[in-house]
């Protein structure tokens, strides 16, 4: 599958659903269900992998489980790539395409020492690298809201991001219908994750979303519900 045809997906007011998949057996329980393409989710893949979440899991171990992923499957896949892992933009983008992945996610967050926001300015050159560097789908995560910051600072980073050639932008933690429409007013496809607190994946349609994700929600559920019925199981 190329990068255009995941690209196509990305509709305002029909929006691209992605449940996202943390191992071969479940990005094939998607594609059979009927959905258009898989998206991985970080959180999901490092747990299954044992590392825990925010780029402990080692690059190369993260690429491998996307290359399992993208073989198991015959739609487009995503891979949510965290902040790259400190690879070069060129280099993270070959290394996805490789791993047979068409598109990807990149937070703006920092988590080389503690969780903080990159310059606005150097995310920027670093998604025109990724993008210089091959045909792929950049999902730009903008992380400012989901670290204290103001809605006009999110939408000032989406823009300067845009600018820089991301497909899709990705406000991760705002759920508010008037901030939705605001990130849309942009003009470049918005990816809304799909948060208890968020308005339906009907209203934003609606709204002009273009790209709905569950991110790790889905899989800490399944791992609520094993738990659950393990212990049930020493109960007995």
């Amino acid at each position: 599958m190329s990068a255009a045809a995941l690209r196509a997906l990305h509709v305002p007011g029909r929006p691209l659903v992605l449940p996202n998949a943390w191992d071969a057996g479940s990005a094939r329980l998607v594609e059979r269900a009927g959905f258009a393409a898989v998206a991985t989710t970080s959180s999901g893949v490092a747990e299954a992998l044992g590392y825990a979440d925010g780029e402990q899991t080692p690059a190369g171990e993260m690429l491998a489980a996307v290359e399992r992923i993208a073989r198991a499957v015959a739609v487009p896949v995503t891979a949510d790539m965290e902040a790259g892992y400190g690879l070069p933009g060129g280099e993270l983008a070959a290394r996805v395409l490789a791993a047979g992945a068409v598109g990807l996610n990149l937070e703006d967050t920092d988590h080389a020492d503690r969780p903080a926001l990159v310059d606005a300015d150097a995310q920027a050159e670093r998604i025109a690298a990724v993008k210089d560097a091959g045909d792929i789908v950049l999902n730009a995560r903008v992380d400012v809201q989901l670290r204290g910051g103001t809605a006009a600072d999110g939408l000032a980073r989406a823009r300067r991001y845009a600018e820089a050639g991301a497909d899709c932008v990705y406000p991760i933690s705002v759920a508010d219908e008037r901030e939705i429409e605001a990130y849309v007013a942009l003009g470049v496809p918005v990816n809304i994750l799909a948060l208890p607190s968020a308005p339906s994946p009907a209203r934003l349609a609606e709204l002009g979303v273009a790209r709905i994700s569950y991110g790790g929600l889905i899989h800490a559920a399944l791992v609520r519900e094993h738990e659950a019925r393990l212990r049930a199981l020493l109960d007995r």
